[in-house]
């Protein structure tokens, strides 16, 4: 994706998200094209805002790698789930409804320079996150529009619980929840 083309998906994500899932849904994609065209890009403002308020490579390649993983693993959730909210199973659909839900909060990672601070506007941004998850899940998986609230919901509630197994996975403890938890990015 041209850097115009992601500047334009980004502020249709976070200004029309109706009118950008209408445009996800249809575009073709692979899991390769999700990766080098969004994720991989998106996911790397967070690390890089914590490398530089925190100096710290290993965390922020750590923090990487986490995002890369987990919007796997989430997108594997979102299709095992979506047939039992009425949905279809579609791998790189499910793919393109994590990646994109994650949008808000991928960006809102740039307001950890700001430490505490930071930490509540990704929340906030998170919150967004679900309520376009929410939005993209009739488009993306076919799931039920009726079913959609549960839907987001065990999605959620499964991402809380892959977040503790990833972070247990790369320290070895059970930090604390943060507060983007729910989104199963770490």
């Amino acid at each position: 994706m041209s850097l115009p083309n992601l500047v334009e998906r980004i502020r249709q994500i976070l200004a029309e998200p109706r009118t950008a899932w209408a445009t996800i849904a249809a575009e073709p994609a692979t899991v390769q094209s999700l990766y080098t065209g969004w994720i991989m890009i998106l996911a790397a403002v967070a690390p890089l805002a914590l490398l530089a308020s925190t100096g710290s490579l290993q965390v922020a390649i750590a923090q990487y790698v986490r995002s890369l993983i987990m919007t796997f693993v989430m997108a594997l959730v979102v299709d095992t789930v979506a047939p039992s909210f009425g949905g279809a199973k579609d791998f790189v659909a499910s793919l393109k409804l994590t990646a994109y839900s994650y949008t808000a909060t991928w960006l809102a990672g740039i307001f950890y320079l700001l430490g505490a601070l930071g930490t509540s506007l990704v929340l906030l941004a998170t919150v967004y996150s679900l309520y376009t998850l929410f939005l993209g899940a009739p488009l993306l998986n076919k799931t039920s529009p009726d079913k959609a609230v549960p839907f987001t919901i065990v999605v959620v509630l499964c991402g809380i619980v892959l977040f503790f197994l990833a972070r247990f996975a790369f320290t070895g403890v059970a930090a604390p929840l943060p507060l983007h938890a729910g989104m199963g990015l770490s």
